[in-house]
């Protein structure tokens, strides 16, 4: 099974949102907060890590999809996935005038997992919203509200 999950605001959030509510994270988005721009200082949201441990050792292989669009900015977030020893798994990002349905769409995994995208403006912006139809019916999309991490999501593999 192959798991792509979004990181920024789905797995991984700017360090002045720690010990903040999901509200108040988002309001932090919305107004600019400069630590949302510090991308080598971003924290996990929650237990990711856990969780997708767990569902490593279950056999899932874990892919991660960068909001970045540099080499610059995704080894940042490669840093980040190192630091707090998220699994294993390759980094896609936009290159070359791709959008993140392209990187979905090359892909095709198994469950995608992002979230809402809530700061940013909402459905039009996730990457489910415009991959191919016939492509989409291969992929269960699963949304999270931005900022809520991925906590609540079923443990064992057979339930996503």
């Amino acid at each position: 099974m192959k798991i792509l999950v979004f990181l920024h605001g789905t797995i991984i959030m700017h360090k002045s949102a720690e010990g903040k509510t999901r509200e108040e994270r988002v309001n932090q988005v919305l107004n600019k907060d400069p630590s949302g721009h510090d991308y080598i200082s971003y924290i996990p949201v929650g237990n990711a890590v856990e969780k997708l441990k767990n569902w490593q050792k279950q056999g899932a292989e874990i892919l991660y999809l960068s909001s970045h669009e540099t080499v610059e900015d995704v080894e940042k977030d490669k840093s980040v996935l190192g630091k707090y020893d998220f699994p294993k798994g390759q980094v896609f990002y936009r290159k070359n005038g791709e959008s993140y349905k392209d990187i979905a769409e090359k892909i095709i995994p198994d469950v995608l997992i992002e979230d809402d995208c809530e700061s940013i403006g909402g459905e039009k912006e996730m990457t489910i919203t415009f991959v191919k139809p016939e492509i989409k019916q291969k992929i269960k999309s699963i949304v999270v509200k931005e900022f809520s991490g991925i906590d609540n999501l079923p443990d064992s593999l057979k339930f996503l």
